[in-house]
This record gives structure tokens, C-alpha cells and sequence, in this order.
């Protein structure tokens, strides 16, 4: 890992301190996402070139705010940082690479379509960009809004499609908190993830909210990795009366568009691309 070079030494110190945190919280946050597993103290002093008072000052409160994570004594970036850099790519990658595809998706089922990514640290589904429906009665969610995977159908494409061992993890200990309109089990979340691997295509009416349905589907790479799921939400009486249609609009699409994202290279959670 190359040694970030340490800044010249000002004549007075507290002329630069505002200006030399910040460049070492981003010097920071870079060597950070070099290393997935994380770095002790005495790394991170190293890589930086900065005494380890002067890092504990600037680790502290981005630890309590959920920038970075403590794991017994080693540093990963947190769920914060992730969804920092999640609103970044959106708008430099997915923005332009998949929102044409989101548009179509909009165009050709006229219900509000969503984008969403994966926060590995916090176990929930980051919803990055949306489109609203047309339509007067819709389904409306802001754009940062965060769910619990296996609470949300876009979530639980996500789920599905996560690498086994840490999709085995997350179902051995995530709590079932999230109240919905039909009760969440890990059994019927099991079955649920299975049967979406072998569709390649999820769908629910009335299960999150009561009135409330949604497609989804996964945006996956060339070599079959999930990058995001893509879907759509609206009111279960407009998808009970063409939910055939719906399906297939969502498959094609994100067919299309996984085609596209296939060449693009991504980096969001710490690795060499956004592998989920």
C-alpha cells in the first residue's frame, strides 16, 4: 500500500489544523477502502504519517457517527461512509449509466420506480435513486431511504444474490424487527431467497404495507454478480390486474440494463468493484 506523503510542517501549526484534518480524514477514508478488513491504529499512523494522538482526535467522533466502525481495535469504514459514497456513485455512475433504464421502466409500467444498493456494515437496502409514477395514487419514497433487507422485495433480491457465506451470516443473526402486513419469518425468508434465485425475479402484493406491491430484479455483472437492484412499487390493485405485465417489463429492463453495467467498474464498498 503506497505511504501517503505527510504535508510540510507550517510555521504555525493552528493556521492548518481545519485544513489538515480534513485532508487526513480523506487520506483516511482512502486507505481505509484499501483494506476491507480493516487497519489497527499503528497502520493507519503509518500509511498516513501522522502521530496516533493526532488520529485518535479525528477517529473518535467519526466512529460515533457511524463513519467508521471499531471492531476490536481494527478500523473499517461504516454504514455512514457507505451510504456517503453510495449518493456519490449515484451521481456519477448510476445516474448516467442506468437512470436512461429507469426511465424506460417508468415509461412503459407508469409505477415508481427504484434503484437500490446494498450497506453490508448495517444489513439493510439503500434506496439511491427513484422515479415517481405519474400517477396520483403512487407509491412515494425519498431518495436515502433505508429498509431492512428482508423487510422490502428490492431487498431481498439484494439478499439473494449476496455472496453465500455472508447471505448464511446475515440470516444466522439479523433480528426480525420490522412490522409488516404479512409476518416475516427466517423459514419463509429461506424459502423466499430460493425461489428468487431460481426465478431471477421478485415479486410481493400486500406484504410489506397492505395496498402496497413491488417488483424486482437484480442488475448483475458479466460475471453474474449482483451491482443493484432495480424495481418497481405502486398500489396492489393496479399490479393484481396485470402483474404478468409488470414481471416481464422489470425483467427485460434490467436485462438490458445489466448488459450495460456489465463494463462498468465500480468501487463503493472497500473492494476492487461493488460486488455484493
Amino acid at each position: 500500500m503506497p505511504r501517503v506523503q505527510a504535508e510540510a510542517a507550517a510555521p504555525n501549526d493552528g493556521e492548518v489544523a481545519g485544513p489538515r484534518s480534513l485532508m487526513r480524514v480523506l487520506g483516511m477514508f482512502d486507505a481505509l477502502s484499501r483494506a476491507p478488513q480493516g487497519m489497527a491504529l499503528s497502520e493507519l499512523s503509518e500509511v498516513l504519517g501522522t502521530p496516533r494522538s493526532s488520529l485518535l482526535n479525528l477517529l473518535r467522533p467519526l466512529v460515533a457517527d457511524g463513519y467508521l466502525v471499531n471492531d476490536r481495535g481494527r478500523y473499517r469504514l461504516g454504514g455512514a461512509a457507505f451510504r456517503l459514497c453510495a449518493g456519490v456513485q449515484a451521481a456519477w455512475k448510476f445516474d448516467r449509466v442506468v437512470r436512461p433504464f429507469m426511465e424506460d421502466l417508468s415509461r412503459s409500467t407508469g409505477e415508481t420506480v427504484l434503484l437500490g444498493v446494498l450497506e453490508r456494515e448495517t444489513g439493510v437496502i439503500t434506496y439511491v435513486q427513484v422515479i415517481h409514477s405519474p400517477h396520483p395514487v403512487r407509491y412515494q419514497i425519498t431518495a436515502g431511504t433505508a429498509r431492512p433487507l428482508y423487510a422490502s422485495c428490492a431487498g431481498r433480491v439484494l439478499l439473494a444474490y449476496s455472496q453465500p457465506q455472508w447471505r448464511d451470516d446475515y440470516l444466522a443473526t439479523v433480528a426480525i424487527r420490522a412490522k409488516t402486513a404479512r409476518p416475516i419469518t427466517k423459514t419463509w425468508l429461506r424459502e423466499t431467497l430460493q425461489q428468487i434465485r431460481r426465478d431471477g425475479v421478485a415479486w410481493a402484493i400486500d406484504c410489506y404495507l397492505d395496498g402496497l406491491a413491488s417488483v424486482a430484479a437484480p442488475l448483475l455483472d458479466v460475471d453474474g454478480h449482483c451491482l443493484a437492484s432495480l424495481s418497481i412499487a405502486g398500489p396492489s390493485s393496479r399490479f393484481k390486474a396485470d402483474l404478468g405485465r409488470l414481471i416481464a417489463a422489470v425483467q427485460d429492463v434490467a436485462r438490458r440494463a445489466s448488459g450495460v453495467l456489465g463494463g462498468v467498474h465500480l468501487k463503493v464498498s472497500g473492494e476492487d468493484s461493488f460486488r455484493l
